[in-house]
């Protein structure tokens, strides 16, 4: 084991700057394409290309295990070197830890149908808090201490030297520093000429080497630390607040929803309070549009196609129709979950046996008040008591950015089959390939032993 060591270890320098610099690129890679994976504009430009990238991510993610299990090898040897750097030694342990941290959680997330919402969830909210700190860390670190900084060439004030440097360098001396003090054991000749160069060196005067300049580094570190404060810090501190439930966000949300529906849907009595308790997590707003607004001057709902009685009402219509009340989880397939959410509406068996299917009918395609969005699931599919057309959530309006005044709830599957500002229902006779099937996604979006695990429907 020693011998391996020994072998690992050789070259070490050259090996941990090799190291550093992976890591860094590394970095780099996992933060330009986890930043793009998250931005609302590139969910929509990217197309079935954010798949690509998503893998990619997932790839260079796995592949940074191999720089940081080299770099335990030489650890060690490191440390002993870092004994007298306590800040070295710290932005070592932040470094580690970081990547690390990112890793763990980035298998979780990769594994998340295998270990289960509950943990992908908590992933997640780890994988975050490290990016929303490590991002800015790393960045900081990196700007100051480019070389720009310490390459004394670079320095804009010197102290000016009181004569000129000798343009002869000084020859390396053939003897160790053991055989330069002993001058006894020195040939005659030997010696003379040491002396000599002693002299020499001795009516030099002393240059005074550039003094570091800290008012620089000083200033452009501050400048740093103040402008990432200053960008990313209103956006962490509501990202917190979101997370760690320092506010009602659903709450927020109606506050400032631009749909202006009236009258507003009254809840059922086992919907307020809700039945569940109370949602459980929090939900993340993605969109591959921006949020569309509705009034009841261009909000209707239709159901149509190869039915026997195609239905068409406008919002005051719509708020009459009976409703029940389910609780189920909700699970988005980018990791991150709400549970014992509380819906009411209208169950999708009852308004399609309302409508009536024709024969020859396949499939049930739903339409986005976007404009955009669309998917679709089997008819058999469309048979499941808990499906919903959903109108309230724990007892209030749904907020626009959460995919009222109508959303879809698929509870068994993924929540990209669940779509946002629902107004249309179409029986066709084929299949559909909805949005993020067209982009990659499975089109049956099962969960992990999906099943009716609360069957708990109250009706009006």
């Amino acid at each position: 084991m020693k011998q391996w060591l020994k072998v690992m270890r050789k070259g070490y320098g050259k090996k941990l700057v090799s190291i550093h610099a992976w890591n860094a690129w590394i970095v780099v890679v996992l933060a330009i394409t986890g930043l793009i994976l998250i931005g609302g504009f590139w969910r929509e430009t990217l197309g079935i290309g954010r798949v690509w990238l998503k893998w990619l991510h997932i790839a260079v993610g796995i592949a940074m295990l191999a720089p940081v299990v080299y770099y335990l090898f030489l650890a060690g040897k490191h440390w002993k070197q870092l004994r007298n750097k306590p800040w070295q030694k710290a932005n070592t342990i932040i470094v580690l830890a970081l990547l690390i941290g990112w890793l763990l959680s980035g298998i979780v997330l990769w594994q998340f149908k295998l270990v289960g919402p509950r943990w992908s969830n908590a992933a997640l909210l780890i994988h975050d808090l490290l990016t929303w700190v490590g991002l800015p860390y790393i960045i900081y670190h990196s700007i100051t201490r480019t070389r720009w900084l310490k390459d004394s060439t670079r320095r804009t004030i010197h102290n000016e030297p009181s004569i000129q440097k000798p343009s002869v360098e000084k020859a390396e001396s053939p003897y160790s520093k053991e055989e330069e003090s002993d001058t006894d054991n020195r040939p005659a000749a030997s010696s003379v000429l040491h002396a000599h160069k002693d002299s020499n060196r001795n009516n030099v005067p002393n240059i005074e080497k550039p003094q570091p300049v800290y008012t620089r580094r000083a200033f452009i570190r501050s400048a740093v630390g103040i402008g990432l404060a200053v960008t990313l810090g209103p956006t962490f501190v509501s990202w917190v607040g979101k997370n760690l439930k320092f506010d009602n966000s659903i709450d927020s949300m109606l506050e400032t929803d631009p749909n202006r529906m009236v009258p507003l849907p009254q809840p059922l009595s086992s919907s307020s309070p809700p039945i569940g308790g109370g949602a459980e997590g929090h939900f993340r707003v993605y969109t591959v549009t921006p949020i569309p607004s509705f009034s009841n001057a261009n909000w209707s709902f239709r159901v149509d196609g190869l039915v026997e009685r195609a239905q068409i009402w406008n919002w005051e219509q719509f708020v009459k129709l009976a409703r029940t009340v389910q609780v189920s989880d909700f699970h988005c397939v980018t990791g991150w979950s709400v549970y014992k959410n509380t819906w009411e509406g209208i169950p999708l068996k009852h308004v399609l046996e309302n409508a009536g299917i024709k024969p020859g009918a396949h499939s049930v395609k739903f339409y986005s008040g976007d404009g955009v969005y669309t998917d679709a699931i089997t008819l058999e599919q469309a048979q499941m008591d808990d499906i919903m057309i959903a109108v309230m959530h724990d007892g209030k309006p749904i907020p626009a950015d959460l995919g009222g005044p109508v959303r879809l709830v698929i509870p068994q599957m993924y929540a990209y089959k669940s779509v946002k500002w629902l107004n249309r229902i179409e029986v066709i006779d084929s299949e559909h390939i909805g949005y993020w099937e067209e982009r990659g996604y499975d089109k049956d979006a099962w969960l992990s032993g999906a099943s009716q695990r609360f069957p708990n429907i109250t009706g009006s």
